[in-house]
């Protein structure tokens, strides 16, 4: 049976994600109290015809995760069948918008800024063990449903997944990365104004950007890296790495090394691209040379 756990802070869209599960096929129960998990698993064992694909949330609302690291471990590990997590995270800023918007009240404390701080400190290590972690910080229902469907995808077929990303220091950092890689070390070809409009998916910002002896040693030293981690992370059970390449605007030195790096890694393991900030920032550079 395919059991996915769906975890993560409060507002950052889990009800959005198991509706996102039910169209793709599982059965969904949202805030399934720890102790009945096995129970229920059991049943959806020897339904007929059997359940295939489960998926249930439990997070900060279950009482066992308020105790210890521990005991939310032993919960989890005590599940009868194979499971992976599925943990959704998004900015504080923005938890606390919708929150202000929706009039709720956090489950964790009376101030939603404490509950937010209290909440995220007690579900890291859940994080830390996801398989997927989605950040819903910019998405819109429609973006979070085709994120979902993505990774159900990837979960089909296969085990570990590498995600290679782009971003804009500008904007933040992605809340998802696993490891961090500042690009601005290198000659910025914003400041070309050939260059300018173009972007790093594009053959003269890609070669301007590549035609740096650093950045082509930096690309060795980070695929070569990766092909021994991956399986090193694998043994240890991990199920997703992201690493996450950001420049001033997330649209030529990021986007390159991102490009760049995915044609190396795309055939060693199931290896998807993401550019956060593509689009946005080429709105951005029209904005301020045509406004």
């Amino acid at each position: 049976m395919n059991v996915l756990i769906v975890t993560g802070l409060s507002g950052a869209g889990k009800s959005g994600a198991l509706r996102a599960l039910e169209d793709t096929g599982y059965l969904c129960v949202d805030n399934l109290p720890s102790g009945l998990v096995n129970s229920y698993l059991e049943l959806c064992r020897t339904a007929e015809p059997p359940v295939e694909r489960v998926a249930f949330v439990i997070d900060s609302r279950e009482s066992v995760f308020r105790y210890s690291n521990e005991r939310m471990f032993q919960t989890l590990d005590r599940l009868d069948e194979p499971h992976e997590i599925l943990f959704l995270d998004c900015s504080n800023e923005v938890l606390q918008r919708r929150y202000s918007e929706t009039r709720r009240r956090h489950p964790m404390h009376d101030d939603v800024t404490a509950g937010i701080l209290i909440e995220r400190e007690l579900l890291a290590p859940l994080k830390e063990r996801a398989s997927y972690i989605v950040d819903t910080t910019d998405m819109t229902p429609r973006d979070l449903q085709r994120k979902i469907e993505d990774v159900i995808n990837v979960k089909d077929r296969d085990t570990f997944r590498l995600v290679i990303s782009s971003f804009g220091f500008k904007r933040g950092i992605p809340l998802n990365a696993d490891i961090v890689i500042d690009m601005r070390y290198t000659a910025n070809p914003y400041y070309e104004e050939s260059l300018r409009r173009l972007s790093g998916r594009d053959k003269p910002v890609f070669d301007y950007v590549m035609r740096d002896p650093i950045v082509q040693r930096h690309l060795d030293s980070i695929s070569e890296s990766l092909f021994e981690l991956i399986p090193a992370y694998e043994r240890e059970g991990k199920r997703r790495l992201m690493i996450s390449f950001g420049c001033t605007g997330g649209r030529h030195r990021s986007v390159a090394m991102t490009e760049a790096l995915y044609e190396r890694m795309k055939d060693f393991r199931n290896t998807s691209i993401e550019h956060r900030d593509l689009v946005i920032e080429a709105e951005s550079i029209s904005e301020r040379f045509e406004g």
